[in-house]
């Protein structure tokens, strides 16, 4: 009997092997076998990984339809239907390459063009970038890009402006879809409140581009490309929360409006009102914040595929910081120290393609923001209008591509502080032309030059120049050089500005700053046999500047003298950026910079203050397709850098120690349009206050009530006062909030 039992097993054992199939193939690329890519049934836990010979096979499949994947980090997912059968299957698939370095950029030419073909470097990076490190706002997203850095001016208010190459946040012009909405005054909040779940790409260029866009685009500038509307889901929401309380949420929605329209909506919500003390100076370490951003963009059809979009933007931000004890029936007065800034602004842009037989396109920018905002006792009230409109008329003829264009900007400015006796209001008409010729697929040079009229200060000219060598496909050299020039606001709202009645000395007629930049840039492919790419992107620049206008708020305390600096400042260094994919879905990237930023007046060279000299940026990533789980490592690292100190007797360190953030994710995309994130930010729970015995200069007495001060306006050292300090909050180079966790979710609907 037990014969029979062990008889009956085997066959049952045998049929059911054979109802089991296995599922064979091959997957390739360009003609060539892909080693180490990932072959799997979606929706479920089976899968395979290809052998050295792009070969690979999943045992034990019932017969039936299924649908198989086929991934490998840097080429775009493939997927197929399969019937497995009574004889089982063989599949082949051909992955192509997802290279960004094709991606359409527009910032470096103002034309649409691939990154390739483009005579002036451009960075690009996309959602999956800020996906890496969710934040709140743009400011905070843009740590990870190298050679860019926002940077903190306030411990108390936590407002902060971008460096590009170590300059100061006025040489970085902001775009928003092309149009300079974000200046002046706006700068440090017009980049918070852009829903990130709306950004297509952000573009970064390096180094003067005043030829076409102005002044303020000394340093570099910054491109918010937003999505079109036709790109973008139909419904999304994107929402996170932070151990430290902090809540943020996108959300929007597309939607056809009659036959020729399409409107995408959407708002960011930010909200943080914690009061957190981490260094017990009983000031918040991280500004309390309150604020709403209404976004909305429309797209029509017309003929001849002819554009015309417009969009609209409302923002609104409370926020505060200052003594724990402060709210706001205290504002403005001087029992309890705070800092209060409420803003109100709008944007429309738009841009309409006239209806000729020519590429003629009309685009048009207007802002205005207002400012009510006191620091302490002081209160800061100002308003910024600005407008903007420029046709430009795209022309290719034989080898030549050219760019005609002419640009109105208007700008109004108004506060009630002492620099500004009357409103500050000026409009300047500009010209530009740029020719880019093709002299055969490896060479062409770009010509450009830029003319404005400043009433202030006359015709200013900004020529460039930008010659593109690619001897293979896999190498590009690009030479750039030109002059830039910025017309300083005689404006501001640096805190030392604030503290006081100062009268404003303008010892001469100011003329615009002056700069002229070389960059000389290197990219390089590189692709192995098993499928591993690398990408190598190395710049050196030099940056020479005259006239240079900074506020010297030191000579006189009871004055803000303006001058052109008698001698000259710079900007010089080198960056790598080195981007890898590999197999098994990672991919890893890692940047380095190094600068001097000087100037030199009567043969004397200062170091830049606030101004690191080395700095580093990388991230890893890494998906496991069968589980649907990415992780993502962040960080970044920068040298130590001078910092404003207060006199010879201030015990803080002149000098920043090295240091670094780093953040780390995991994200679960394995529901239908749903992401599930969460990770943990700051790793290493770094914050400036280690090492100092403080971080804000008398943060007992903010209003200098025990402050002494001799006969010249120098602070007397006393027994209360030993260091011989005012109340400052300046001493900032690297955000205050330590470790925390985050938790968010993601969910579209196409």
């Amino acid at each position: 009997m037990k014969l029979i039992n062990v008889f009956v097993f085997m066959i049952f054992a045998s049929a059911a092997a054979q109802s089991t199939f296995n599922l064979e193939g091959k997957v390739l690329s360009n003609g060539k076998p892909l080693p180490y890519a990932n072959v799997y049934i979606e929706s479920t836990d089976k899968g395979a990984t290809t052998n050295e010979n792009g070969v690979f096979s999943i045992p034990n499949l019932d017969a039936g339809n299924y649908i198989i994947v086929a991934s490998f980090a840097g080429y775009t997912i493939q997927k197929k239907t399969v019937k497995i059968k009574a004889k089982g299957s063989y599949i082949t698939f051909n992955l192509n390459e997802d290279d960004a370095l094709d991606e359409v950029i527009i910032t470096g030419t103002l034309k649409a063009v691939s990154r390739l073909e483009s005579p002036v470097p451009v960075e690009v990076y996309t959602p999956a970038f800020l996906k890496k490190n969710p934040t709140p706002n743009i400011f905070e997203a843009l740590q990870n890009v190298n050679g860019v850095r926002p940077q903190l001016n306030c411990n108390i208010c936590n407002t902060g402006d971008i460096h590009i190459n170590g300059l100061e946040g006025p040489y970085t012009l902001v775009l928003i879809d092309g149009m300079p909405i974000v200046s002046g005054l706006s700068t440090v909040y017009g980049l918070s409140g852009i829903p990130n779940s709306l950004i297509e790409q952000i573009e970064v260029v390096k180094g003067p581009a005043s030829s076409l866009y102005g002044s303020e685009a000394v340093g570099g500038l910054i491109n918010v490309i937003t999505k079109l509307p036709e790109n973008s889901p139909r419904f999304f929401v994107d929402a996170f929360v932070t151990g430290w309380g902090e809540t943020n949420l996108d959300f929007g929605f597309k939607a056809q409006v009659g036959k020729k329209a399409t409107v995408l909506v959407g708002t960011n919500y930010f909200k943080f009102d914690e009061l957190v003390d981490n260094n017990n100076d009983n000031f918040t370490d991280l500004t309390l914040q309150d604020r709403i951003s209404i976004f909305q963009k429309w797209d029509f059809k017309r003929v001849s595929n002819r554009k015309l979009s417009l969009a609209g933007r409302y923002f609104y931000e409370d926020r505060w910081g200052g003594e724990l004890q402060w709210n706001k029936t205290y504002r403005g007065g001087d029992a309890i120290y705070g800092e209060s800034i409420y803003t109100s602004r709008f944007e429309i842009l738009g841009n309409y393609e006239l209806p000729l037989s020519e590429k003629v396109n009309f685009q048009f920018s207007y802002s205005d923001h207002d400012q009510n905002s006191v620091y302490g006792i002081t209160p800061y009230l100002a308003q910024q209008r600005i407008g903007f409109g420029q046709l430009i008329w795209d022309k290719k003829i034989d080898k030549h591509d050219l760019l005609f264009g002419t640009a109105l900007r208007y700008n109004y400015y108004n506060d009630n502080t002492t620099a500004t006796i009357g409103a500050d209001e000026v409009t300047i008409p500009s010209l530009f032309i740029q020719d880019e010729i093709a002299f055969n697929k490896k060479q062409s040079l770009l010509l450009g030059m830029r003319y404005d009229y400043d009433s202030r200060h006359g015709n200013i000219f900004t020529p460039r120049i930008a010659y593109r060598y690619k001897p293979t496909d896999n190498d590009i050299i690009r030479l750039n050089a030109g002059t830039g020039f910025r017309v300083v606001n005689l404006f501001t709202e640096e805190h030392a500005a604030l503290t006081g009645a100062r009268d404003v000395i303008i010892e001469e007629a100011l003329q615009p700053e002056e700069s002229y930049n070389v960059t000389l840039n290197y990219l390089k492919k590189l692709y192995l046999d098993n499928g591993i790419y690398f990408t190598f992107d190395t710049s050196a620049w030099y940056t020479y500047f005259t006239n240079a206008i900074l506020p010297d708020y030191d000579t006189n305390p009871n004055e803000i003298i303006y001058s052109n600096l008698d001698g000259y400042s710079t900007s010089k260094g080198f960056s790598l950026n080195v981007d890898a994919v590999f197999g098994s879905g990672i991919k890893a990237s890692i940047g380095a910079t190094y600068q001097d930023v000087s100037q030199t007046e009567n043969g004397q060279r200062i170091k830049q203050i606030l101004t690191e000299q080395y700095s580093g940026v990388w991230s890893l990533s890494y998906k496991n397709y069968k589980t649907n789980l990415t992780l993502d490592y962040t960080g970044n690292l920068y040298g130590p850098m001078r910092l404003p100190l207060l006199g010879d007797l201030d015990p803080r360190q002149e000098y920043s120690p090295m240091w670094s953030i780093q953040n780390i994710q995991a994200t679960y995309d394995g529901l239908d349009n749903l992401e599930i994130y969460a990770g943990v930010k700051n790793l290493l729970n770094w914050t400036p206050n280690k090492g100092n015995p403080f971080i804000i200069a008398r943060a007992d007495d903010p209003f200098d009530e025990n402050v002494q001060f001799n006969g010249d306006g120098d602070v007397i050292p006393t027994t209360d006062n030993p260091y011989a300090l005012t109340f400052d909050p300046s001493y900032v180079y690297g955000p205050n909030q330590g470790i925390r966790l985050f938790f968010g979710v993601r969910y579209y609907l196409n």
